[in-house]
């Protein structure tokens, strides 16, 4: 244990129980070649984040080398790359922070081939992408990719377009959405998953009205035809369907499932998570529980329908959305060994369930929580808690919490913090503004986390930064809407009254004219950028007339928007982070954490902070952790991989039993996207995408290769990590 990273081991019982009495025979039941590959996003269809490669173990991992980088060359100011690489027979399938698609020798790193989405075309405002979906076909073995609003089907051999899906390769997700409403936006960020010949995928949409719905839908792989959907708003008739007004399956959007899947492929199960309904914060026109919004679903994989589901979020208001697929594990409880789906949620609660049945393993209670005082606003009356296993976050911002980085940054923070509401999780959003902790990103984000079948361990990054939910009434409708108008209604909320945002998920808009001429900004509206929802539905006069408000030039006014049930009283203020003077977080460190939970007894083993402020470092502040974008992955070589930290660019390695940092190396640009490993030529690699672009810091677009030196070099190149 090394004096600067101080590792609070939260129960030895936990970990010595685990370590000398896990469940081998479990496992047992798997086939020898089990988890060696990494074909699919996350490590497999369980989506684990587990390997069974062990070549590089504790013993050795201090000797990793960059064995191969690959640079994209898409790097651009604001640019990210999230991609969690895939694998299949010695060919690494990535994407780069233009949306190519690209094949490198999973030994070299050397370019296979490329596929450009844009055509050649410039590419117009931010794209994020966290991976590719592999099947193989009858004949073609196809990569499939989410570009916009297309679903793409690419050889995997040449990188070509497979002329016989869809209309010459591409399915459009705007078809099939039961809305007549034009220019809905549409996309998917994290890819779907195969089952049989079965394309099934979720997607992202608007946060705000009006938004397209979640349809969870399966699409024939080879010929990109519709095979069955599920609605995640229910239709009349359909369960779930009194949870809401009787028409808002017409007019509401959202309960989409934005952050992956999971599958049980022996038993045809499809485990689906989905995020909150539109609009996010204020739900007058929802009133109900809002059935299938921030719900884990059960579905049959070949028929979509629904086996069990559980609701963590009654009628969310908070942008609760389940942030990343959930982990099919197998556990030993009270004597018996269970087939599991453990799910992390925004608010750092982790709910473990039996697979088939959907009973909970450990026990969830119902809550009161609060009223709203908010005209219009109903909120659910109770609310589930878990009672294991332990949130891995605070979960409450006190006086006693905040700062004491200077005493100049805790007298700013207490001063805002006593006109603030703050009572921890479903404190309803206010007009004075409500303290969301863990934030709006979560504790746990889209990375999701890793579990090792061999301890019964499972591993979650976590990010404690608090932030500031407040409503605002919304600006009175008149018959005509100018440019300044429209953009109050439907983007203050993210880029601010005063234009200037919250970069970089939430870019200033001060001095766009220098970035963008109308035409192009007219199509970031349109079309969206990055978690930007594209604004079509507008109609062609009132994105001139934002764009001309945006560019300085001529206020245009517009005939307004008929009234209809997507009109709301209040809107957001923005996405803004309770934060000291200095930019840091408003609270006493850590403000990231690596954890280890024992899912065998619903138990802590322990919590070390994850990350650093290089400028603090310098400054004696060590160990605070940061915010973290990106997971970890497991190894039977008894190591914990993860990246993630937004501004110490480091790639680390942990001893997956104690927690004890083995190896780290700074990476071009922060690893914000889980790494991937596998076995090409019988040398292990761990990969990761240096992406970088979150919070300000810089970005990039190379891909870096670590492997143990090879064993027949007389003189091995120095290492760029080293141990400590």
């Amino acid at each position: 244990m090394t004096s600067n990273w101080k590792i609070r081991v939260v129960n030895v019982l936990a970990l010595v129980s685990a370590l000398y009495s896990c469940d081998l025979n479990a496992q047992a039941e798997q086939p020898r070649n089990a988890y060696r590959e990494w074909k699919v996003y996350g490590g497999g269809p369980e989506n684990m984040h587990y390997s069974a490669l062990n070549q590089i173990k504790r013993e050795n991992v201090h000797q990793l080398e960059v064995a191969w980088t690959y640079d994209t060359g898409d790097t651009y100011q604001g640019s990210e790359m999230q991609c969690n690489p895939i694998n299949v027979d010695g060919v690494l399938y990535v994407t780069t922070p233009r949306l190519r698609v690209l094949a490198l020798d999973a030994t070299s790193g050397r370019l296979i081939w490329s596929f450009d989405p844009n055509e050649g075309k410039k590419l117009i405002g931010q794209r994020v992408n966290r991976g590719l979906t592999y099947w193989e076909g009858d004949e073609n073995k196809v990569i499939f990719f989410c570009f916009r609003h297309f679903i793409l089907a690419l050889d995997a051999k040449t990188g070509r377009l497979v002329s016989s899906f869809g209309d010459a390769g591409r399915v459009d997700l705007r078809d099939g959405l039961g809305r007549d409403m034009p220019g809905l936006s549409i996309s998917a960020t994290t890819p779907g998953i195969i089952y049989r010949d079965l394309f099934i995928v979720g997607s992202s949409v608007g946060e705000t009205l009006p938004a397209a719905p979640g349809h969870i839908r399966a699409y024939d792989a080879r010929s990109g035809k519709l095979r069955w959907t599920f609605h995640t708003i229910p239709h009349p008739g359909e369960f779930g369907y009194e949870t809401w007004p009787k028409d808002a399956w017409q007019y509401s959007g959202g309960a989409n499932s934005w952050g992956g899947m999971a599958l049980d492929e022996n038993r045809g199960l499809l485990f689906v998570p989905t995020g909150s309904a539109a609009f996010d914060f204020y739900g007058s026109n929802r009133h109900g529980d809002n059935l299938f919004a921030n719900s884990l679903l059960c579905l049959d994989a070949a028929t979509g329908k629904r086996r069990w589901h559980f609701q963590f979020v009654k009628h969310d208001v908070w942008d609760r959305d389940l942030p990343a697929a959930p982990a099919l594990v197998k556990i030993k409880r009270g004597g018996r060994v269970i087939d599991a789906v453990a799910q992390i949620t925004k608010s750092a609660h982790l709910f473990v369930f039996e697979r088939t049945t959907g009973s909970p393993v450990f026990p969830i209670e119902y809550r009161k929580v609060p009223a709203s005082t908010i005209v219009g606003e109903k909120l659910a009356e109770t609310q589930p808690f878990p009672v294991k296993p332990p949130a891995v976050a605070r979960q409450i911002v006190t006086e006693e919490m905040l700062t004491q980085r200077t005493p100049e940054a805790h007298r700013s923070v207490l001063e805002r913090f006593l006109k603030l509401r703050s009572n921890g999780q479903f404190e309803p959003p206010s007009l004075e503004g409500t303290i969301v902790l863990p934030g709006f990103d979560g504790g746990p984000g889209w990375g999701g986390a890793a579990f090792d079948p061999e301890t019964g361990f499972y591993y979650v990054n976590s990010s404690e930064v608090p932030c500031v939910l407040r409503l605002v009434e919304q600006p009175k409708r008149n018959n005509l809407s100018s440019g300044k108008d429209l953009y109050e209604r439907h983007c203050a909320s993210c880029h601010g009254l005063d234009l200037r945002g919250n970069p970089p998920e939430f870019p200033s808009l001060v001095g766009v004219a220098k970035k963008y001429n109308s035409e192009e900004l007219r199509t970031v509206i349109r079309e969206g950028s990055g978690r930007m929802p594209g604004f079509a539905s507008l109609g062609r006069d009132s994105v001139q007339a934002v764009a001309q408000h945006l560019l300085g030039g001529e206020d245009m006014k517009v005939a307004s928007e008929r009234p209809s049930p997507l009109d709301l009283r209040y809107r957001f203020e923005g996405y803004n982070r309770f934060l000291d003077p200095d930019g840091y977080p408003a609270v006493k460190p850590p403000w990231g954490t690596l954890n280890t939970i024992n899912l065998n007894q619903g138990e802590m083993v322990s919590q070390l902070p994850l990350g650093e402020h290089p400028e603090l470092v310098a400054k004696g502040l060590r160990d605070t952790g940061s915010w973290n974008y990106g997971g970890p992955i497991v190894t039977a070589g008894g190591l914990v991989f993860i990246g993630a930290t937004n501004y110490d660019r480091k790639f680390r390695a942990f001893d997956k039993s104690t927690g004890k940092l083995l190896w780290e190396t700074v990476l071009p640009a922060a690893g914000n996207a889980t790494p991937a490993t596998y076995e090409s030529g019988g040398r292990q690699y761990v990969v990761i995408a240096a992406g970088g672009g979150k919070r300000g810091a810089p970005s990039g677009g190379t891909y870096v290769a670590f492997a143990l030196p090879k064993v027949d070099s007389e003189k091995r190149p120095p290492n760029i990590g080293h141990r400590r």
